[in-house]
């Protein structure tokens, strides 16, 4: 159990630094490129634990495999985090941190539609706060980046498309959660070069640049490494995402589902001060009454994932009497 906790501080921190440490690394990268090369990064820092885990449990790798983890890996890498690299060059760290915090309240809603999970009275009040937190935080009567918001939103609602295919697969088929996140990152990663790649194609990048998407068009691949550099995308690459991801999974293990989705539920919070400690960026007073509400939000979230399996634990232990 210590190392339980050892592995969710670990996780928060290093989760709730990613917005910042991206900002930081300012022009140097192109976004997509970031998002390529980071994610590329942390799936091969995952791969010998994977490998180790995916051989013990006697699993082979086919076109099924290839199939299920290119779809989980599609929606996580090319169009989720594409969406999150792409809001932070429009609106604040923080701003971003605390809107795709709430991926897992979408999880709930998702779960919920897709692999019928019990929606209860807690999960849905949970809801109505987080959602009425994010409101409070974009502020939708003055909106002065809603562009960035937009991006922030759509990052956190397609992350949670991807935690709830990848929570199909690990019951169906009982894929583990580092083995996941290992092949989905790769896979992924494989799928966002290769659009890297035709983006090099003349008659695709000459009509993506005249068409307003010129952002899109010859993404660089490397351009942005150096020696200069390369401190921080080691950081972004095996710190957040490698070690970041390892620690909340092996969290999971070692705790429970509830404790180790702590770190979404406190980053909302710790991000923000972090982001004014390192970059300077003021917490308007709507900011701060947003998070506590999210913080709400997410602790009402928490005490349902606690008393969920409770309930279930009763109803099997004293069944309905059948005659």
């Amino acid at each position: 159990m210590k190392k339980g906790y050892l592995y969710i501080i670990l996780a928060t921190f290093l989760f709730s630094t990613m917005e910042i440490a991206i900002k930081l690394s300012g022009s140097t990268f192109h976004p997509i490129e970031l998002n390529f090369l980071r994610f590329f990064i942390g799936g091969f820092i995952l791969l010998p634990l994977a490998i180790i885990r995916w051989r013990k449990a006697k699993r082979k790798f086919g076109w099924h495999e290839l199939g299920f983890f290119a779809l989980t890996g599609f929606f996580c890498i090319v169009i989720s985090m594409t969406f999150f690299q792409l809001a932070i060059g429009y609106t604040k760290a923080a701003t971003v941190a605390i809107l795709f915090s709430l991926n897992p309240v979408f999880v709930l809603l998702f779960a919920a539609i897709f692999l019928k999970e019990k929606m209860t009275k807690l999960v849905v009040l949970s809801l109505a706060i987080s959602l009425a937190g994010m409101l409070i935080i974009i502020n939708p009567f003055s909106l002065a980046d809603p562009i960035g918001v937009t991006l922030s939103v759509l990052a956190a609602v397609f992350f949670a498309v991807y935690s709830v295919i990848s929570r199909y697969g690990t019951k169906k088929w009982r894929y583990g959660g580092i083995e996941t996140t290992c092949f989905s990152f790769l896979i992924g990663g494989a799928e966002l070069l290769l659009l890297m790649l035709i983006s090099h194609v003349t008659p695709f990048a000459t009509f993506l640049a005249n068409h307003g998407l010129a952002l899109f068009s010859e993404i660089p691949l490397f351009s942005g490494v150096s020696l200069h550099s390369l401190p921080m995308l080691l950081y972004l690459g095996v710190g957040v995402t490698g070690i970041g991801f390892s620690c909340y999974f092996l969290a999971m293990e070692e705790t429970s589902l509830s404790l180790a989705s702590l770190v979404f539920f406190i980053k909302p919070a710790l991000a923000p001060i972090l982001a004014f400690l390192i970059l300077g960026e003021a917490i308007p007073l709507e900011t701060a009454i947003g998070i506590l509400v999210l913080l709400l939000g997410s602790l009402i979230t928490f005490i349902s994932n606690r008393e969920v399996p409770k309930i279930i634990a009763e109803k099997e232990k004293n069944p309905p009497y059948r005659s």
